[in-house]
């Protein structure tokens, strides 16, 4: 190995050791965390378990093993979905570790132009040239409202012309709901004023995928909180929340964004700022972490995050709500990693659903597990995202609900693709908002 390139290397190891290493160290690799991993659960391979990544990056911190070739693949076979955080007696800022190590990889390949794994340039160009671009993202949405309204689809599922291109994409495009037509759609800058005596202002955030593919969802989201006394603002010069992207180790990508939308929200003099995705509130609720040495952005994203609430905690504080509708049948609720593990909300949602008339809730034995969504993991990593959401789909079916609620766009996606993987023909998987306003009779 040249001096060049062996200078190289200690500045990539003196990163990781910078930025990961004394939270690595907190790990006493007591193994608590197993048990709550789905990736070892699946895999068996302790280089897939928490413990086992987290000495990975201590023997890569101290220049022991390969950045690229030892610790590269074992971090993104891993979901983020931090369910050991929750499990560990110690409270080890595995998040933390593991947005570490994806980042000092993700610099390594683009300043030596070292090949990345299969899958990762694409995904790279989706993040910097599609997600912080509203305009572009909504002609998506829209020209698949088109292609879904044409009959289309139709065509092209049956002459399985998507998955000619990805198979993992051809199986999520049959199951992507209905695009509600683009003179529905909401605008930013728009207010909606409260429909019953006015409680509380608030700004909500649309994220990217709910805002391009299912503002059906955001629409009725403003709309429930209209029902409980909010006046709705939706911020001007907001964008992607940057979660993708930091999940990717794009972290200055991810900072951007994320000043962004503090100074969005900023203007709005709202009492919270709202949001429906469990991945998107998480990353909004850590804004303050991104910016711990910057003085500066530090106070103001730690107002942002005191302010930012999931949709779930502002309709249980202002409700009840305003129920129309018996419901027909058993519900059964999978819980969004994010929103339970990251933002610590679990009871919430189940309150609600528990409160909705003539339903029946049943719970699902590990709802707390990780479906394996994991943002775009069931894209780059289907078949080991396929192996966990099986298992899932087996508890699932042991409720005998008709319905499968979750609060994630990319979970809600999971279940459905898992509904018809498991052949539960009487069953459909919505969004927590579509079964709350089809019991208030919002549509």
């Amino acid at each position: 190995m040249s001096k060049a390139t062996c200078t190289q290397d200690h500045k990539y190891v003196s990163l990781l050791h910078e930025l990961s290493y004394e939270a690595a160290n907190m790990c006493v690799q007591c193994g608590y965390c197993l048990p709550a991993c789905p990736t070892y659960e699946s895999m068996g391979n302790e280089a897939q378990s928490p413990r086992g990544r987290i000495n990975l990056v201590k023997m890569a911190a101290e220049g022991k093993i390969d950045l690229q070739q030892d610790l590269a693949e074992p971090i993104d076979l891993c979901l983020g979905c931090r369910a050991c955080e929750v499990a560990c007696p110690v409270n080890v800022p595995y998040g933390q570790i593991y947005e570490a190590a994806k980042e000092v990889i993700a610099l390594q390949q683009k300043e030596e132009q070292k090949k990345p794994p299969s899958g990762v340039k694409v995904r790279n160009q989706v993040l910097n040239n599609l997600f912080p671009h509203q305009n572009r993202l909504r002609f998506f949405g829209n020209a698949t409202w088109l292609y879904q309204k044409t009959g289309v689809n139709k065509v092209a599922q049956k002459l399985k012309l998507v998955n000619k291109v990805s198979e993992p994409m051809g199986q999520f495009e049959k199951v992507l709901p209905p695009v509600e037509s683009p003179l529905k759609r909401y605008k930013f800058g728009d207010v909606f004023p409260s429909r019953s005596p006015q409680k509380m202002q608030v700004a909500f955030f649309p994220g990217c995928i709910m805002d391009a593919m299912m503002s059906k969802i955001n629409r009725l989201t403003i709309e429930l909180l209209q029902s409980v006394g909010c006046e709705v603002i939706i911020p001007n010069g907001q964008n992607c929340c940057g979660a993708l992207h930091a999940h990717q180790g794009s972290m200055e990508e991810a900072k951007k964004l994320a000043k962004e939308n503090i100074k969005a929200f900023e203007s709005s003099g709202a009492d919270y700022f709202i949001n429906n995705a469990g991945g998107c509130g998480a990353m909004l609720r850590e804004y303050n972490h991104l910016f711990k040495d910057d003085e500066e952005w530090q106070a103001r994203a730690q107002s942002f995050v005191e302010k930012t609430r999931d949709i779930t905690e502002v309709l249980v504080e202002l409700g009840p709500l305003p129920y129309k509708k018996e419901w027909d049948g058993i519900i059964t609720y999978q819980d969004s990693c994010h929103l339970r593990n990251v933002q610590g909300v679990s009871e919430q949602p189940r309150k609600l659903l528990r409160s909705v008339p003539g339903a029946t809730y049943m719970e699902m034995e590990g709802s707390d597990r990780c479906c394996a969504s994991g943002g775009i993991y069931n894209l780059i990593h289907f078949d080991e995202s396929m192996k966990i959401l099986d298992e899932k789909m087996v508890k699932a079916k042991e409720t005998n609900a008709q319905t499968i609620v979750t609060t994630n766009p990319g979970c809600l996606l999971q279940m459905k693709l898992g509904i018809e993987r498991s052949n539960l023909e009487h069953a459909r998987a919505l969004h927590i908002v579509e079964v709350l306003a089809e019991a208030c009779d919002i549509q």
